[in-house]
């Protein structure tokens, strides 16, 4: 059986598609004018076509340039008769500069040049001002209003950036602006060409809240220093011994905390130059590259300012009016912050979840307080940690101070239990007592949430003295418990605020009794547990560690190309 060829006027039919699809976006001639008077008489109806054509061809400009906001830029254009925004008369206007120079500087506002066509618009500027031929340059109609089309382009997405970030909404997300309307872009473009103030118009945009601002004001002095020089990846240690000694020491010459790299150092010398840098980094210091050690040595300025862009961010995802007053827990800085208003009230160090039982992100309030707790252990702790250790020997649990409840209240012997049928979990409750032993400590915060998580005292206080304190199940352990309780209740007597009444004394009096009670939060102090991997602090960026690997999530996710 033999198969027809195709016929004459299909191939020429499927030649002529070919064609056509090569020419749709193939720039256009370029049009030049005789004259200024001219080159302003030209351009809106080029602004208009090539408009036109973008918005059809899912914004792409030409074959190289693609507008990220085609239908709001035509919508702008429409509005103000697709004149020139930018420039009039072969010359840029005040407000074009700005524009070119606030995207040229886009760094120190945790943006990215080339997200608004950095590139492009510099070489424009460069043919206008610069080229050999920039007095023939100086009258293309073209080339004026594809540059104005993008610096249009260009603010239009600078303000959805600003506004509300690059990030998606999530399970905490508080900011009630996820779409920005088409009238606010309009407005902000309407403000600044009448103001010419771009900047004032940037930060009325920004969020208000005080983290914010101190971390930007910290990005110029990290650009400053910042070496974008490509380094040595260190793999994760274990897998290759000698690979890994041998690339760790490569990282730290690099980095300059060993004069060498040539000849192998001896474990001495490595272990001299890894508390060197782990004293810069502000971490344990105890020259072991563990996995926490690594992962900040694989972290490059590059990388450290995606980490500042993620975080500026974050800030953009919080309600545009914070409460009056409220708790701050920063898990990678291992801190908890009372705010009130732009003030930091009272500072504590933390201790969170370990990578494995990581302290979960959320919004809540402290709704009661608990002196000398019990500890009911969670289930995914018996199955993990208790169930394998009773399997052992029954009399673990006694050891640790806790005991085995049924689900009558009555009290049961481990030794009576046949601990190998249980794989998933177990028909009682572990619960370990109140008292000075208790893994709560002697007060517990309680707020509402979906983790069965909680702040609490904790009996092992020596861990606040360590860097990394990222050690907990899942809640969170706090220093300062007995000021946050303290600063918790005076605010409880709305008639006398800042006294507390009674419920302050009920405190004191019930922990120097070693009794349990519960007190009931009345005024509930606002508490947010976020997770940010860099501050801005005394006109500088410091950077904590990404220990749950979040940022790297964010990164891949959103800033892959960055």
């Amino acid at each position: 059986m033999s198969i027809k060829s195709p016929s004459y006027p299909f191939i020429i039919y499927l030649l002529l598609l070919f064609v056509f699809a090569g020419c749709k976006n193939r720039k256009k001639p370029d049009t030049i004018a005789s004259s200024p008077l001219e080159l302003q008489q030209k351009t809106p109806d080029l602004i208009h076509s090539y408009l036109k054509d973008a918005v059809g061809n899912k914004g792409k400009l030409d074959d190289s340039t693609t507008l990220s906001q085609a239908t709001l830029a035509q919508m702008i254009y429409e509005k103000n008769l697709y004149n020139a925004a930018w420039s009039k008369e072969e010359q840029w206007l005040p407000v074009g500069d700005s524009l070119y120079h606030f995207i040229v500087n886009a760094k120190l506002c945790g943006l990215f040049p080339e997200d608004y066509h950095i590139k492009e618009l510099s070489e424009a500027r460069e043919r206008i001002f610069n080229d050999s031929n920039a007095k023939a340059d100086r009258k293309n109609v073209s080339l004026w209003s594809r540059s104005d089309i993008l610096l249009t382009d260009a603010f239009v997405q600078i303000v959805k950036d600003v506004r509300l970030g690059r990030l998606q909404n999530d399970s905490i997300t508080l900011r009630k602006d996820s779409v920005l309307p088409d009238d606010f872009y309009l407005q902000q473009f309407d403000a600044l060409q009448q103001s010419g103030y771009l900047l004032q118009i940037i930060t009325l945009m920004e969020p208000k809240q005080p983290g914010y601002h101190l971390l930007k004001a910290g990005i110029k002095k990290f650009l400053d220093s910042a070496d974008y020089r490509p380094f040595t990846f260190v793999p994760p240690p274990g897998k290759d011994p000698v690979n890994f000694k041998k690339t760790l020491q490569q990282r730290l010459y690099e980095a300059g905390f060993i004069a060498y790299d040539s000849v192998m150092a001896d474990s001495l010398k490595l272990a001299e130059a890894v508390k060197k840098f782990q004293q810069k980094q502000g971490i344990t210091v105890d020259g072991k590259a563990g996995e926490g050690t690594v992962r900040m040595l694989n972290t490059s300025d590059r990388e450290k300012f995606i980490r500042i862009a993620i975080s500026m961010d974050k800030y953009k995802m919080l309600p545009e009016k914070m409460p009056g007053r409220y708790i701050w827990v920063n898990l990678p800085g291992y801190y908890l912050q009372v705010w009130e208003g732009d003030s930091v009230k009272l500072f504590s160090k933390v201790v969170c979840g370990k990578p494995l039982t990581k302290t979960p992100q959320l919004n809540s309030a402290i709704s009661e307080l608990i002196t000398y707790p019990q500890w009911t252990v969670p289930t995914s702790i018996i199955v993990k940690e208790i169930l394998p250790a009773v399997k052992k020997n029954p009399g673990y649990l006694a050891r640790k101070g806790f005991s085995l409840v049924d689900k009558k209240g009555d009290e049961v012997d481990p030794y009576s239990v046949e601990w190998s049928r249980y794989s998933k979990g177990i028909p009682y409750k572990v619960v370990q007592g109140s008292g000075d032993a208790n893994a709560l400590g002697v007060l517990k915060f309680n707020f509402s949430n979906r983790y069965s998580v909680y702040l609490h005292d904790t009996n092992q206080r020596y861990l606040f003295g360590l860097s990394t304190r990222a050690l907990s199940h899942g809640c969170v352990r706090v220093q300062e418990w007995q000021p946050l309780a303290n600063y918790i209740l005076r605010h409880e007597n709305t008639d006398k605020p800042g006294t507390g009444g009674s419920k302050l004394d009920s405190l004191r009096s019930w922990l120097n009794k070693k009794q349990k009670h519960s007190i009931a939060v009345r005024n509930r102090l606002p508490l947010f547990i976020r997770y940010f991997t860099c501050d801005g602090r005394n006109g500088g960026i410091i950077f904590y560690d990404d220990m749950y690997g979040e940022d790297k999530r964010l990164r891949e996710r959103y800033f892959a190309a960055k």
